[in-house]
């Protein structure tokens, strides 16, 4: 089996969600392993190689929709989508419609509802956070935010992720509580290091959600296990998948 970590949370049995490590697959040096992005200029032979043992091992019931992410805020759905359009969150009610964001330190989002019936995988770097795509996303769902699930896939740590006060002052001048997440830095004066994983948790809570999981990884730090655009400008792209099954 693909080596992926699967959310441990409490989604209902037709809930199915995975997020890709950097292991095994077919990329080589510097995306060694698992890369699933066609935009960061490995060979593109390889990266339907590895999308296809993603469909296979996973037993997909459809391909993902892949995104041509922009850092923005559009939440694309059942009727909206098309093959690359430019959106960082997808939402579906599609039984085997599978919803997909990559990243490589922002931070991937699954979301589904307590019936099974609705899902949403959201791709959330500081500005599209900022900018309310969790927001967005959320209001796609028919049901009330506190019968909402969540799960935080891997993304950088607030150790690594160092950012100057044009990002914090964005944050703290829309929610106060936003300054619990940040850190002044340690070597660079004006610096500050920011916990994208709280950044999150407050917008869900602020929108009523409350249960919310994941969160344990960083994507700097672990080097073996998970890309990073921060550590390595050239590298390739993990996948969080979500999608409702056929009981």
């Amino acid at each position: 089996m693909l080596n992926c970590i699967q959310p441990s949370w409490d989604a209902p049995a037709s809930v199915r969600a995975y997020m890709t490590t950097r292991y095994e697959g077919e990329s080589t040096a510097p995306y060694h392993g698992f890369n699933v992005a066609h935009h960061v200029g490995d060979q593109a032979e390889a990266v339907e190689k590895n999308r296809q043992i993603l469909m296979t091992q996973l037993q997909l019931p459809s391909a993902p929709r892949w995104l041509n992410q922009v850092h923005g805020v559009r939440v694309v759905d059942d009727h909206t989508f098309q093959p690359n359009i430019e959106a960082d969150a997808c939402y579906s009610e599609q039984k085997g419609q599978v919803c997909a964001v990559m990243t490589a330190d922002c931070l991937p989002i699954l979301i589904c509802n307590q019936a099974g019936t609705a899902v949403a995988a959201v791709h959330a770097g500081w500005r599209s956070l900022v900018a309310g795509v969790i927001e967005n996303t959320i209001s796609k769902f028919p049901d009330p935010p506190e019968e909402l699930l969540v799960w935080f896939g891997a993304a950088i740590s607030q150790a690594a992720f160092e950012v100057g006060q044009d990002v914090y002052e964005a944050f703290t001048q829309l929610n106060s509580d936003a300054t619990q997440a940040f850190s002044p830095s340690s070597t660079q004066q004006g610096k500050w290091q920011a916990d994208l994983y709280l950044l999150a948790r407050q917008r869900l809570q602020n929108c009523g959600v409350s249960a919310i999981y994941g969160g344990e990884y960083c994507t700097y730090h672990e080097a073996d296990r998970f890309y990073s655009y921060r550590r390595e400008a050239i590298t390739g792209r993990m996948v969080s998948l979500i999608f409702i099954q056929e009981l």
